[in-house]
């Protein structure tokens, strides 16, 4: 959730403290002084779970330490500390690394959480000098080029009051940021609805196929690129062609895909804005007679969020998209 520098940072701490309670108690026992705010306790113990989560990435306490630049027996202290903290062992230290117990993997579903809270906080307090406030937003790795640039571009002209902070992410991940209030406004494919998030249509994008050769205009050619556009796509496809053969080539990710044809040849199904600018340079050619499918893109905000500077800035993304649309 969005905060101005000077304005209430401390009850927006102390109701993820509530939260980051509820997670302690899960798995043990909490002893925090309570004659202390919450949130400041919480936070101290931020450098525990990254700790935590460097051992978890690396599988090994040496490797932790080296990664962290710290000895190995300020990785240990820390542990023991997390350990006491929680009223539980997290991991279980043999030749081979170290690996969760039990307490261990229930503390894993929310240690980075606890430390994406802490670098939001550190963005909502520190307001840089000359501006009201900071504004988090975001976009899945396939939107970031070219609507989040120029949505961000359009807000330092339309708002330079805030400051700013770009963020791109794996859609999953970006949901629950948001839903987190550790970003404020998303660009997405697909969200899907929960409680808490308000969800806008920017944009009805399209998928087209576009060629590298104009002579080849089928699916059923050894140079189609297959792309992972979601199950909605998949299923549209197998409707309209029945009977295309399996591609030898495959992508989860669009704008590698759309390098790939570039850099290669092929034929595939691509956003059309993001080949608008190929088909008009003949780089690429508009398969005109394929059918085109629908891949609507949203802006995901929190209903909790600050509507005072959220509202504005997902007034210039529509503007952005209605300025690219045209």
């Amino acid at each position: 959730m969005l905060r101005s520098g000077a304005r209430e940072p401390l009850p927006f701490l102390a109701a993820r403290a509530s939260a980051y309670r509820f997670a302690l108690s899960i798995i043990g026992r909490v002893t925090l002084d309570r004659s202390i705010n919450p949130a400041i306790n919480y936070l101290m113990d931020t450098e525990l779970a990254r700790t935590f989560l460097e051992i978890v990435a690396t599988g090994n306490f040496v490797r932790a330490a080296e990664r962290l630049n710290v000895a190995q027996t300020t990785v240990s202290a820390r542990v023991r500390t997390l350990e006491e903290k929680l009223g539980r062992p997290l991991f279980v230290r043999n030749k081979a690394g170290a690996s969760l117990t039990p307490a261990g993997e229930q503390f894993l579903r929310y240690a980075p959480t606890f430390v994406q809270l802490w670098q939001r906080v550190q963005n909502v307090v520190a307001v840089p000098e000359g501006h009201e406030s900071v504004l988090t937003v975001a976009a899945e790795t396939s939107l970031w080029q070219p609507l989040l640039m120029d949505w961000v571009v359009a807000m330092r002209h339309t708002l330079p009051e805030l400051a700013l902070r770009a963020h791109v992410d794996v859609p999953w991940d970006l949901v629950d940021q948001v839903a987190d209030g550790l970003v404020d406004a998303a660009v997405m494919y697909a969200p899907p609805h929960r409680p808490g998030l308000k969800i806008d249509l920017l944009l009805e994008e399209k998928l087209v196929l576009v060629t590298s050769d104009p002579n080849v205009r089928t699916v059923n050619h050894h140079g189609y690129l297959t792309v992972d556009w979601g199950p909605e796509f998949a299923r549209e496809f197998g409707a309209n062609f029945p009977d295309a053969v399996t591609s030898g080539l495959s992508f989860d990710f669009g704008p590698l895909a759309l390098g790939y044809l570039l850099a290669a040849g092929g034929i595939g199904y691509f956003r059309m804005q993001a080949v608008a600018s190929y088909v008009a340079s003949g780089e690429l050619h508009l398969v005109t007679e394929a059918p085109k499918f629908s891949y609507p893109i949203y802006a995901v905000s929190s209903t909790d969020g600050d509507e005072a500077h959220v509202e504005p800035a997902l007034a210039a993304l529509r503007g952005v998209v209605s300025s690219e649309d045209d």
